[in-house]
């Protein structure tokens, strides 16, 4: 395995401004993110806002060959939904978009779930459970714990509360690359896996299925759906382990840790 770079005061320093400037992003497409906007529209905003209002690069675009900004995954879609013009959001959708930004050669990396129009309860419960799935993880974060305190922290939430955790994606370390070691797998054992230290960065962003963990790819290549086309909802966060904890370098203004 590569190793896993620990970034130093000054690189962490820029990561903050990086995560910042993401979070920004999300603040503002909060405004547009509503029924009969289609999700290439939701991909043309953030591009345009990304770049002319904070002078920063959209760090998806071209990556993989990836032609878009963000990826936008509504409903049974788990991860990498393509943005399209005739996809047009309704009432009762969720929908996760997930956005990468570099600023200054360092990579934020985060999405949120929006809960469109008139949502039903059971959708609006995987969304929270979801989130606080997340949470479960993100609190694990202190030097020498464990990224199995981690998974496991997050596939307990997830399970307790009649859900499955998809197993084929998981977070990434980041830093000058998008994907760098380590894996952060959202699903493990205590005490398992690489102990963290102070200066690893990396994201953590569980995919949790309303039924079944079993997942299927369509054929554009990208797109990920649940095998019973039941719901899935994902959040993701980048987070730096600090000297006596964690922060959430992508903390959005109606967040609190």
């Amino acid at each position: 395995m590569a190793s896993v770079k620990l970034k130093s005061t000054d690189e962490l320093n820029v990561m903050r401004e990086s995560g910042r400037l993401l979070a920004m992003v999300f603040d503002y497409l909060d405004d547009f993110i509503e029924i009969g906007i289609s999700t290439m529209d939701i991909n043309d905003l953030a591009e345009r806002y990304i770049i002319d209002q904070l002078n920063a690069r959209p760090a998806s675009k071209g990556q993989y060959g990836y032609q878009y900004v963000l990826n936008s995954s509504v409903n049974q879609v788990v991860c990498h939904g393509v943005p399209s013009t005739t996809q047009k959001l309704k009432s009762g959708d969720i929908i996760n978009v997930d956005i990468t930004l570099e600023k200054d050669g360092f990579i934020a990396d985060s999405s949120k779930m929006y809960m469109v129009g008139n949502v039903s309860p059971l959708a609006k419960r995987l969304v929270d459970k979801t989130y606080e799935a997340m949470w479960q993880g993100i609190r694990k974060v202190k030097p020498g714990a464990t990224l199995g305190d981690v998974g496991h922290a997050i596939q307990s939430y997830a399970q307790k509360n009649g859900y499955s955790v998809v197993r084929e994606y998981c977070g990434h370390g980041i830093g000058r690359e998008m994907h760098e070691e380590p894996q952060v797998l959202h699903y493990g054992q205590p005490g398992k896996g690489l102990v963290l230290k102070e200066g690893m960065v990396f994201t953590i962003e569980p995919m949790i299925n309303q039924g079944k963990a079993k997942i299927k790819v369509k054929k554009d290549g990208w797109t990920v759906v649940t095998s019973d086309k039941k719901l899935s909802a994902q959040w993701e966060h980048t987070v730096a382990v600090t000297s006596d904890g964690y922060e959430v370098l992508t903390l959005r203004t109606e967040e609190s840790v």
